[in-house]
């Protein structure tokens, strides 16, 4: 990143938005909202603990002499992964669209094509992102983590035609 700060940010922005996680979660009587919290707040401590990776990595740079660029070529490695990082905090869905099938939350492979003599049928299930409603409280803080820290989430279930 250009910016010097941009992790140092990051990562006092993602302990805030886990702090006010656990301090919401202190107000919910639900236990799928309490799961809900428990997850977010477990994903947004393994984000942060992705940026002190890079930071250390930042550090090493600036403090040791990298002749190898092996450093560096890490700290890369690290920066990609954290841009594509999402917290998944209900259902994953993976469709291997190849062999027609299918598994979730990294369970076991399951086949969406059929036949029978009516003929051949290939179903899928899907992703159903959750409402607002659902989500009760936190969906304004999701919505925050989402714009202003730029992290991925995912909240949905998968449903079954």
């Amino acid at each position: 990143m250009s910016d010097d700060w941009y992790y140092v940010h990051q990562l006092a922005m993602l302990s805030g938005f886990k702090l006010v996680v656990l301090a919401n979660r202190i107000g919910c009587a639900d236990d799928f909202l309490l799961q809900l919290h428990d997850g977010l707040a477990e994903g947004l401590e393994c984000a942060m603990a992705r940026v002190r990776s890079i930071m250390a990595l930042e550090r090493q740079i600036a403090s040791e002499p990298d002749e190898e660029g092996s450093t560096a070529f890490q700290l890369q490695g690290e920066e990609e992964c954290f841009a594509r990082f999402t917290i998944t905090l209900l259902d994953d869905l993976e469709i291997d669209y190849a062999t027609y099938g299918y598994r979730v939350n990294n369970g076991e492979w399951h086949h969406a094509l059929s036949a029978d003599c009516d003929g051949i049928e290939i179903s899928y299930p899907t992703l159903v992102p959750l409402t607002d409603d659902e989500l009760g409280a936190l969906a304004p803080i999701i919505h925050a983590i989402r714009g202003e820290a730029g992290i991925g989430l995912s909240i949905a279930r998968v449903v079954y035609d």
